[in-house]
């Protein structure tokens, strides 16, 4: 099984980029936001608490997301590997990731970070805005907020997986094609 992580702030690409990448390699995308969008649509009370929290750009609390990944992944068990778009935001969140994995023998093969300027996010994400319906891309003090936080708690996250060598560093600014050719070139490395 090859488990990979797609990491990167708000904005950077990490959507368009997961769907070219579970066509090319057959994983399992697991989208911690597709999960909660999920909730938040089906107005669960689960969605409801979430959707308070993301309109004011923070994150969601570790012990809901981790309930969600691990019974995202329990639905499938013959999965030939799983891309985490998302997750984990937080140090703690990647241990226990590596703990949920390492009890099927499985591990993290590598972080794939883009790195986006802050401008050129929030333009994407005021123009996403415009199409997503996603109120927290329609203000541009809550996207900043996001990336803020995005990056006072994530960049543990890339500490933590430096430790094991398992971080890419990829350029996120360019053609979806150019962005796409380089996140394969070090998952073919790893494979």
């Amino acid at each position: 099984m090859f488990n990979l992580i797609l990491f990167g702030p708000p904005g950077s690409g990490k959507g368009t980029q997961s769907e070219k990448l579970i066509e090319k390699y057959g994983l399992k995308h697991l989208s911690t936001g597709d999960l909660l969008r999920s909730e938040i649509a089906n107005q669960t009370a689960l969605g409801l608490e979430a959707k308070k929290i993301m309109d004011k750009g923070h994150l969601v609390p570790d012990e809901v997301v981790i309930g969600m990944i691990s019974s995202a992944m329990e639905q499938h068990p013959n999965a030939k590997g799983f891309l985490f778009d998302g997750f984990p935001r937080t140090a703690s969140q990647a241990e226990a990731l590596d703990k949920l994995l390492a009890l099927n023998n499985e591990e993290i093969a590598v972080m794939l970070a883009l790195e986006v300027g802050e401008e050129e996010l929030v333009k994407r994400l005021m123009k996403r805005g415009e199409t997503s319906g996603r109120s927290d891309d329609t203000n541009e003090s809550v996207i900043r907020a996001r990336i803020v936080e995005y990056l006072q708690k994530t960049t543990a996250v890339a500490d933590y997986y430096h430790t094991f060598d398992k971080v890419k560093l990829i350029k996120g600014e360019g053609t979806i094609d150019e962005i796409f050719s380089a996140l394969c070139k070090e998952i073919d490395e790893k494979l």
